[in-house]
């Protein structure tokens, strides 16, 4: 009788997961696999029993930002979030409606988000967090060799020594030259100029640039600047050095927003105001290796003290980026080409 009572209650569970309310966000494949998504997950399911949250990532948020936006041309999209939208590609997204307006009423821990972290003044996409591109340097690396100014990078003594990324193909490659745009305005070629012989090589993406400064081929590679804090954190060494010319360091923000095709709006808003939560902005630095949105939230003791955040955070609205983006690549390509 026990058995078959352990059978019928196994049976009932399996109906129950099987009858679930699907719930579908896309994001991308790092949040999945080392971010929080498991916690919100659980946190999710047990404040809305009847429904099975279900997270979307095969691919990057460029990637999985194009198969939602080509989803939705065809009028069929299971999604009803999109977690991780780049202030870079919000222009995009918001030209093909990807987002429905959110109700900020509905999300009350978006008052802990401090206003210059909202990047889309439309009010589709809330920010979730935030990070900054600058420079790391191995502690190898001579003191007097270390730049600490844009001129500084300039140096001849630097020559190929430093690993940048491709911003036709890596975020942290077109934070920079943003970031370049915005220090030196029309002058900015005239910098990229002087510092090309400065660089070792440009690498199509993040990953592939951040294994050769491991490897050691070159001291100062073009990085985020919690990656001292990582390194730390992960082995126990403090074998980084995070370095911020001029005190700037560009400033990258991401967020999440309601698919427009979504009729679940009650349980959208819940999910982005889950995110927001402290329990959940509080797992960020040691998973996302990014900053919270939330200001209210304290930081582990050893990210806080490695992590940098810049004096002076460096961003190009995301609407005046995307005017002048075309032209400014194909600048940028020229110069390479000289």
């Amino acid at each position: 009788m026990k058995y078959m009572i352990g059978i019928l209650a196994a049976a009932a569970l399996a109906c129950a997961a099987v009858g679930a309310e699907k719930f579908i966000v896309y994001t991308y494949r790092s949040f999945v696999r080392y971010g929080p998504a498991a916690a919100i997950e659980r946190a999710f399911e047990d404040r809305f029993p009847g429904v099975d949250l279900v997270w979307v990532a095969p691919a990057g948020g460029a990637e999985m930002l194009s198969r939602l936006l080509a989803e939705l041309a065809t009028g069929r999209t299971d999604a009803d979030v999109f977690l991780g939208i780049s202030a870079t590609d919000l222009p995009r997204a918001l030209k093909e409606g990807a987002f429905q307006p959110y109700d900020p009423t509905l999300i009350p821990n978006l008052a802990f988000v401090p206003e210059d972290l909202w990047f889309d003044p439309t009010g589709h996409v809330v920010p979730f967090d935030h990070g900054y591109v600058t420079f790391v340097v191995h502690r190898e690396l001579p003191e007097d060799l270390v730049p600490t100014t844009f001129a500084d990078l300039l140096r001849p003594e630097l020559r190929r020594k430093v690993i940048l990324q491709d911003p036709r193909t890596s975020s942290t490659g077109l934070a920079f030259l943003l970031w370049t745009v915005a220090r030196f305005g029309e002058d900015w070629p005239a910098f990229w100029r002087a510092f090309l012989p400065n660089t070792l090589t440009i690498t199509r993406g993040w990953s592939e640039a951040f294994a050769m400064f491991e490897a050691g081929e070159a001291p100062i590679v073009l990085s985020y600047s919690t990656d001292a804090a990582y390194a730390y954190l992960t082995s126990g060494e403090e074998k980084y050095r995070v370095v911020t010319p001029d005190g700037e360091g560009y400033r990258l923000l991401e967020g999440m927003g309601i698919v427009r095709t979504s009729a679940n709006r009650e349980l959208a808003h819940a999910f982005l105001n889950l995110v927001l939560s402290p329990e959940i902005q509080a797992l960020l630095p040691t998973s996302q290796w990014m900053f919270p949105a939330r200001t209210d939230v304290p930081l582990p003791p050893d990210f806080a003290r490695l992590a940098v955040l810049p004096k002076q955070p460096v961003f190009v609205p995301p609407s005046y980026a995307a005017e002048h983006l075309e032209e400014w690549i194909t600048r940028w390509q020229r110069i390479l080409g000289e």
